[in-house]
Formats: C-alpha cells, structure tokens, sequence
C-alpha cells in the first residue's frame, strides 16, 4: 500500500458544500468543516470541479487554494514509532520488529490533525498503559478521539467497550476507517456528537484530550468527575491550574499532572466513582 496522502491539494472555502457534488469524484479524500468554513482535500488538482462547485451555490466563496505533502500539512513526519509497549505505524510503511510483547497500531491519520506525536497524545497513551497495568478497565469513553488513536490503543490493551466521540464528522469518519484496519469494529463505537450528551455514560475510564473551553463546560457535568480513572489533556499552564483547581473543590484525587515540554499538561486522576 503507498502513502494515499503523499500530496494534497486543499481548498479553502467559506461555506459548507453539498457532500455529494464531491464525493464522487475518484480523488476526493475528505473535507474538514468548522464554524461555517470547509477544507475539501483532493489528491490530485481539482481546480475546475471546485470552482464549478462554487459557481453553482451562492452560498460558496473559494478563499484559497494550497498544494502541499500530507507531512506537511500534519506538520510531522507519518512514520512508524513505539510508546511503551505499542508500535504505532501507518498502514503503508509497517515495520519488522522482533518483539513478541509489542503490540501494533495501525493508524492511518487521514488529513486530521494528527499522527500520535503531540505531546498531550504520548502522554495520555502513557497514562492510559500505566492504568491498564494497575487494574482491569473494560470500558472506557475517548472525547474529540480524532483519529482514534486512544480508542483503539484502550482497546488493544483490554478494553471490551469504548466509545470514541468527536463532534467532527471527518475525524469520527477517520477513527471508523482506522478501527476497521484494526480489526475492533466488535469493540469500539464511533459516535458524531456533542462530549457534553456523552460523559454521563458510566466507565472505567474517561480520557478528553480537548480545548479548555470545552473541558470547563464538562466539568460542570456532575458525571464528568464519576468515572473510576480521568485523564485530562490539551491544557496550558494556566489552564491546567484552572482544572486542578476545579477538580480539588470536587474532591477529586489527582495523582500526577505532566508536561515535558513545559507547554502542554496532562492530569492523571481518580475519579469519585
């Protein structure tokens, strides 16, 4: 299999476009929405379809257009690397390692925002292995999964049911595919919707690598804090104080933050389960 995002011709529209207008063109990859605006991505220039697309809806404009490889539009390498006990590889370049106590992670990123390499993303799978080697967990929710990467990493490590939700129909269409590569379609669940209709749902362990704007929302959930393991990430310094803060007034038992980089934070916590 060759890397399907070895280059990217991406265009940048004001508007939200019909699905069907594009997804029957043979080089559509996927299109990235987000308050009122559209990322369509073609793997091949797609100059004439778009504009024939934008001059048949008024409610189109075309702002731009960029040609770029999928490394950079991820602003990373996609390759192959292991955390703890997992090898994380895309599924054109998987690699030979003699390791029988390795456990594999296909994940094709797609054009989503991210490989496994933010900082926030190794030190949730950190944690997530660190409980997974304390306790049994066997079921557990990943809010704004992106590409799926926690989910399916949960999953391979034990997890009988986890739930993985993100309010962006690519990302959810994404983590699907990558849960098919995996073979978990008999563990994982994708989900499209809001995280704040979801964490009321009892589990072993809840892990939201989310903007802070949305984590202060669901820590006014009284059933945000219930479940028996938190992870919480994406969070800057000032943030993360903020959290602490919040998640002491509830009683909550934080075991450890980190933030190798001194920029992000992640919170590891028990929950009032």
């Amino acid at each position: 299999m060759s890397n399907p995002y070895e280059h990217l011709w991406i265009y940048y529209l004001e508007g939200t476009p019909e699905k069907t207008s594009v997804k029957k063109n043979s080089n559509f990859i996927g299109n990235w929405e987000e308050d009122g605006f559209s990322f369509l991505f073609f793997s091949a220039p797609c100059d004439e379809v778009v504009q024939k697309m934008v001059d048949q809806d008024e409610k189109l404009t075309l702002i731009d257009r960029y040609s770029m490889s999928g490394e950079e539009w991820h602003g990373d390498k996609i390759e192959s690397y292991t955390t703890g006990s997992l090898c994380i590889s895309p599924p054109w370049k998987i690699p030979f390692i003699n390791n029988p106590g390795l456990k594999h992670v296909l994940l094709d990123p797609g054009v989503v925002f991210g490989t496994g390499r933010h900082p926030t993303t190794e030190d949730c799978l950190g944690y997530i292995e660190y409980i997974f080697q304390q306790e049994t967990i066997s079921t557990m929710i990943d809010i704004g999964t992106g590409t799926g990467l926690l989910a399916i990493a949960s999953a391979i490590l034990g997890a009988q049911k986890v739930l993985a939700i993100d309010f962006n129909l690519l990302a959810v269409q994404t983590t699907y595919n990558n849960i098919g590569l995996n073979s978990l379609e008999d563990k994982i669940l994708a989900i499209q919707g809001r995280a704040e209709d979801f964490v009321i749902l009892p589990s072993d362990l809840i892990v939201a690598n989310i903007h802070y704007d949305v984590m202060k929302q669901l820590l006014e959930i009284p059933e945000f804090i219930q479940h028996r393991w938190l992870i919480l990430s994406g969070l800057l310094r000032s943030e993360v104080n903020k959290v602490v803060e919040n998640l002491n007034n509830k009683g909550v038992s934080i075991m450890e933050t980190v933030s190798p980089d001194g920029i992000w934070n992640t919170i590891l916590a028990k929950g009032k389960y």
